[in-house]
């Protein structure tokens, strides 16, 4: 019997599904005294590619029907790659249609919630470590607004953004669709990529320049408009590879000019997309780059590209100025966030 006041033991099912990668994780619930939050704790976790899955239901039935029996579910919740109404949605950059009430009776769990994976992931920055995370701009320490309101920008196959008003003590994840924003060209050069990107999209989002696809589409248009010379070994690799690891990992390493400055050009598109979104969520708090991409490209991020793009922005370049911006190391942050979020659904 649990403790008067805390919640029961059980057992949790949470996932973190993105538009490459899913990661799902088996989670035990302790019981904990009042005053003490009991923390799910990892059982078992396995990583699936996404597009070799129809949607999260036949994924999550191989998961939970493997050599691994488990027992009765008592909650499930699951960060996804879209908005969520009504516990519904469908993806835009994964060809999946997710209904969480159907999904939960399909599998015996009684309460299963779908939320936006950058509410996942805000619930699992709160659990994090110094060790998790990269410092680009330290901020003000001695703001006394540091404690406020945060934002979450995460770069992947798509482009994530969330609010984190401070409330009650913490921080609320609040879900948004920024991604789809106007991408904004701030000189001559990205106002060229604009115009090379309304020819082939017609709309422009920000998600067509900051994301994996997007730093493809940045290196096509200085390999097609601009005429920057292409190798034959990077042509190769990639007709057979994901283009947006190709290229960075050719920037990084040197060995194709067009690749660096294609990353150049994406380093200060998401610099300049991370201090709009913190200009918007007045986050004297923190701005927190999560996703795949930011950890892969540390070294770019803290050559001072994307933070020249964060402070440019003229009369506030002071106020960002004592912004901490930091990087989510921890590859499974949004997993354990949705893994708290189930463990919320007990007690709610």
């Amino acid at each position: 019997m649990s403790p008067a006041g805390g919640p029961p033991s059980a057992l949790l099912l949470a996932g973190d599904a993105g538009g490459t990668k899913t990661n799902v994780g088996l989670f035990h619930l302790d019981s904990a005294g009042p005053a003490q939050p009991a923390e799910p704790k990892l059982l078992r976790s396995e990583q699936y590619a996404s597009a070799e899955f129809p949607g999260l239901g036949p994924l999550l039935t191989g998961f939970l029907g493997g050599e691994h029996g488990v027992g009765a579910i008592a909650a499930a919740c699951f960060g996804v790659p879209g908005p969520v109404v009504e516990n519904y949605t469908r993806t835009p950059n994964l060809a999946w249609e997710i209904d969480g009430a159907a999904l939960g009776r399909e599998l015996g769990i009684p309460a299963l919630a779908l939320v936006n994976d950058l509410v996942a992931t805000a619930a699992g920055v709160s659990l994090l470590d110094a060790s998790d995370l990269a410092v680009l701009q330290p901020g003000d320490p001695g703001n006394p607004k540091a404690a406020g309101n945060r934002v979450l920008i995460a770069a992947g196959t798509g482009l994530g953004m969330a609010l984190l008003p401070a409330m009650d003590g913490g921080h609320r994840a609040v879900a948004s669709e920024g991604g789809h924003m106007d991408y904004a060209p701030r000189d001559d050069e990205e106002i060229a990529l604009l115009r090379t990107l309304r020819g082939r999209f017609g709309h422009v989002s920000v998600e067509r320049v900051v994301s994996g696809p997007g730093l493809h589409n940045v290196y096509l248009h200085l390999r097609d408009r601009l005429g920057s010379r292409e190798t034959p070994e990077i042509a190769a690799r990639l007709a057979g590879e994901d283009p947006g690891q190709v290229i960075a990992e050719a920037a990084l390493s040197g060995a194709s000019p067009l690749c660096a400055r294609a990353l150049d050009l994406f380093a200060a598109a998401y610099g300049a997309a991370a201090a709009n979104l913190a200009l918007l969520g007045t986050a004297t708090g923190g701005v927190y780059l999560g996703g795949g991409i930011a950890p892969k490209i540390l070294g770019k991020l803290r050559d001072g590209v994307f933070l020249q793009a964060f402070l440019d922005k003229g009369r506030f370049r002071s106020y960002l100025e004592a912004v901490p911006v930091r990087v989510v190391l921890n590859e499974r942050a949004a997993l354990f966030g949705a893994a708290r979020l189930a463990a919320d659904r007990l007690t709610a």
